[in-house]
C-alpha cells in the first residue's frame, strides 16, 4: 500500500525524508529557529529542495548557524562565502544571514527569548489547519504578515510574509499537511 502524502514532495529521496520526519514537526530551541528562518530566506526564488540539498554545506559554511559566530563575520568573510559553490552565491542572501545573526544577538542580548518571540505569533500553539487540496493553502496569512514586519522592525531581512509562512509551516507552527497525508495526523 502507498503512503499517502502531501502533494508537494516529489521522490526524491532527501525530499522524502524533510518531508516524512521534519516539515511540520515543532521546533522549540531558538537557535534551531534561527537556522531555519536564515534557511527559508535562501529559497526566495528558488525552489525549497535546491537549499534542501545545500543545508550541509550551509550549516559548515555558517559555523552551524551559530548567531554569536556568524555576528562576527567580516567582508573577508563574506569573500570566502562568496566562492564557495556548496551555498548559493549571492551576496544579499549571504549577507541576509549575517545581518540576521547581528539582529539575533541584539534581541536575544536584551534579555528576550527568541522562541518565545516567534511562538507568540501563533498564540504559543500548533494552528491545525484541514486543507484537502494542497491549492488550499495560502502563501501567507495575518500572522505571517505581522511576523515579517515585527522581525524587519528587529533588522532581519529575506523575512517577508511568504517566507515567514513557509518558516512557520516548517516548523510546526502550523499544520498544513492536507488532511490525506500520513503526517496529518502527527503534526
Amino acid at each position: 500500500m502507498d503512503v499517502q502524502r502531501c502533494l508537494w514532495v516529489s521522490q526524491d529521496p532527501q525530499y522524502l525524508e524533510y518531508h516524512d520526519k521534519v516539515w511540520g514537526r515543532q521546533v522549540y530551541d531558538s537557535q534551531e529557529l534561527f537556522a531555519k528562518l536564515c534557511l527559508d530566506g535562501q529559497q526566495a526564488g528558488l525552489s525549497w529542495l535546491t537549499v534542501l540539498k545545500k543545508q550541509a554545506n550551509y550549516e559548515a559554511a555558517f559555523a552551524q548557524f551559530d548567531p554569536a559566530k556568524i555576528a562576527l563575520f567580516d567582508e573577508v568573510k563574506v569573500e570566502a562565502l562568496m566562492q564557495n559553490s556548496g551555498i548559493i552565491r549571492n551576496r544579499l542572501k549571504v549577507n541576509s544571514i549575517i545581518k540576521n545573526a547581528r539582529a539575533y544577538m541584539a534581541f536575544t542580548g536584551g534579555g528576550n527569548d527568541f522562541s518565545t518571540f516567534l511562538w507568540d505569533f501563533v498564540g504559543g500553539e500548533v494552528r491545525h489547519n484541514a486543507f484537502v487540496h494542497g491549492s488550499e493553502i495560502p502563501a501567507q496569512t495575518n500572522e505571517s504578515e505581522a511576523m515579517s514586519k515585527a522581525l524587519k522592525k528587529l533588522g532581519f531581512n529575506f523575512v517577508g510574509p511568504t517566507i515567514c509562512y513557509a518558516f512557520m509551516q516548517a516548523v510546526g507552527m502550523v499544520n498544513d499537511h492536507t488532511l490525506d497525508c500520513f503526517c496529518y495526523s502527527e503534526g
